[in-house]
């Protein structure tokens, strides 16, 4: 069983500040969101309720692009449920660039008619809701969610995020960190989604699709507890 993964959160109490914000915001959504409440820290892996999310986007900065695809899927330690998965292609309300339509394949006539965020904020607040989220990278989730947010309202969102990305990198670089391993010149693998994805003998799939980059997520978590942690492990120690 590892120790602690994270210890710098900016939140140190996602209780209070979800009681904070379901009284301060002005959204109905978000009041709605917020009050129902987020997982205990101390909750066992076996217990939890996920969600993993993906985005694709227009490109990578979330002060100048925008969101245009969003998949997610709930999960357990045991089982996924694709049953429940959702996928939406909304309007980033922006042009697409050419560089971001090769790698996700949305095109212009697949967003004409498409909805924006704010036609399917409420569902995907739903879907959302005292689970706690999956992300692989949590900038781009966390960092264009939150953006999204505040250019349509005026106030973002925040939740705690149990990144993918984060627990690969710190079990690579504990890994190469031995003594024997510096001595051999041992370097930190790649932790892209399908190259971690293959250490633990997952299929690989095809990437920048938001509901299969979801559904891959969720099997990478699955597979990054059964391999390093135990289902008494708090989920406190994973998220952030």
């Amino acid at each position: 069983m590892l120790s602690k993964l994270f210890n710098f959160s900016r939140i140190s109490d996602w209780t209070a500040f979800y009681q904070k914000q379901s009284n301060q915001s002005n959204n109905t959504l978000l009041q709605n969101f917020y009050k129902r409440g987020v997982t205990g820290p101390d909750m066992p892996l076996a217990k939890v309720r996920f969600v993993a999310l993906d985005f694709e986007t227009t490109g990578l900065n979330a002060r100048k692009d925008a969101i245009v695809s969003i998949g997610l899927v709930p999960f357990d330690l045991n089982r996924i449920y694709l049953n429940q998965a959702r996928h939406w292609i909304i309007n980033p309300n922006l042009p697409l660039q050419n560089e971001s339509v090769v790698i996700h394949g949305i095109t212009h006539s697949d967003i004409v008619d498409a909805p924006d965020l704010m036609q399917i904020l409420e569902d995907i607040l739903q879907a959302l809701a005292e689970c706690t989220v999956v992300v692989h990278y949590r900038q781009i989730e966390r960092e264009f969610f939150d953006m999204a947010l505040k250019e349509r309202i005026g106030e973002g969102i925040l939740f705690p995020l149990v990144d993918t990305l984060a627990i690969e990198s710190y079990l690579q670089a504990k890994e190469t960190s031995s003594f024997i391993n510096r001595l051999k010149g041992a370097k930190p693998q790649s932790v892209r989604l399908d190259e971690c994805r293959q250490r633990y003998g997952l299929p690989a799939y095809t990437p920048h699709h938001a509901l299969t980059d979801a559904i891959a997520t969720a099997e990478l978590l699955q597979a990054q507890i059964a391999y390093h942690y135990t289902p008494d492990t708090q989920i406190g120690d994973l998220w952030k």
